[in-house]
């Protein structure tokens, strides 16, 4: 049997509806672990959390690793791993540095405009046409930018804290477009439990080098929380790759932007946020955005929950 006829034959056993409800499950997952993320890191700060996490969450994929069957990648895989994970670890400390000084819902709707630049990398490095709708998709994820950020600055309620979180997160955006591209590559070579287990490994080989200086024991009390994160990340991640394996991304992708709604009750009820017209108009423009760039490059138009 060819590839391709594999390919078919894996997509169509499974009704598209199903995969579709996985990967919403998943993004509820993803968002409730950015919900507690969130906690963590106003209560022990970014490194710490993320450190914590990383070697939690390599634990518990190593145990899952170990117990089915593998292989043992070759240096140029573990070489990938390693660079993908030092892209990840940018994005990890960025993205939840930025949402401990923003609204959930205002960090996750920026983080929306990561495809677009994903789609201009691939051009970048990868030789891709830059197609007409990806301009306009470009021109409303960058109006719906400065909606919110022309909201930050009408609000009294925000500082030049928050301005930097915004700025942050948009970072974070940038490094994850670049994760993208690494993902479509690090996915050819490698099943995607090796992927979890090796990205959080690689994580925590990184930040741990810095241990020394900025390292510090988590209260009793957050370790529940913090073995929570890890499981709801892993456990997205596995889902979604699921999910992508068994359906076309035009119909998954739709499903993704979901974050926002999860993103506007989850900080409403946690942490008593309320949403701005301006963030709901400009996250509105960056999904619009977003879903006119998934008609150029759908396999590029998946927003960065799928990472973290």
């Amino acid at each position: 049997m060819s590839e391709a006829a594999k390919t078919s034959s894996l997509t169509c056993a499974v009704s598209p509806t199903i995969p579709v409800f996985i990967c919403a499950l998943a993004i509820f997952l993803l968002s409730g672990m950015d919900a507690a993320m969130k906690s963590l890191v106003i209560a022990v700060g970014v490194y710490n959390t993320v450190l914590w996490r990383s070697m939690v969450a390599t634990l518990i994929a190593g145990t899952a690793w170990s117990t089915g069957p593998r292989s043992k990648p070759a240096l140029p895989v573990l070489g990938l791993h390693a660079l993908r994970a030092a892209v990840v670890g940018i994005v990890l400390v960025s993205f939840f540095w930025g949402l401990a000084r923003l609204p959930l819902a205002e960090a996750i709707g920026l983080s929306f405009v990561a495809p677009l630049f994903a789609l201009f990398l691939a051009a970048l490095l990868l030789g891709e046409r830059i197609r007409r709708q990806v301009v306009w998709a470009s021109l409303a994820g960058i109006a719906g930018v400065a909606i919110i950020l022309a909201g930050q600055f009408g609000a009294a309620s925000h500082s030049q804290d928050a301005l930097l979180g915004t700025a942050a997160v948009l970072v974070s955006t940038v490094f994850y477009a670049y994760n993208l591209i690494l993902s479509r590559q690090q996915a050819l070579l490698a099943k995607p439990i090796e992927i979890m287990l090796f990205q959080n490994l690689c994580v925590a080989i990184i930040l741990g080098l810095a241990a020394p200086w900025l390292a510090v024991a988590l209260p009793n009390d957050l370790w529940l929380p913090l073995v929570g994160v890890a499981v709801l990340s892993l456990a997205g991640q596995f889902l979604m790759s699921w999910s992508y394996a068994r359906a076309e991304a035009q119909y998954l992708i739709p499903t993704e932007y979901s974050a926002f709604i999860w993103a506007i009750a989850l900080g409403w009820f946690f942490f008593g946020e309320e949403v701005a017209w301006t963030t709901l108009t400009g996250a509105c423009l960056i999904v619009c955005g977003c879903l006119i760039a998934a008609r150029a490059n759908p396999k590029l138009a998946e927003p960065i929950e799928a990472a973290v």
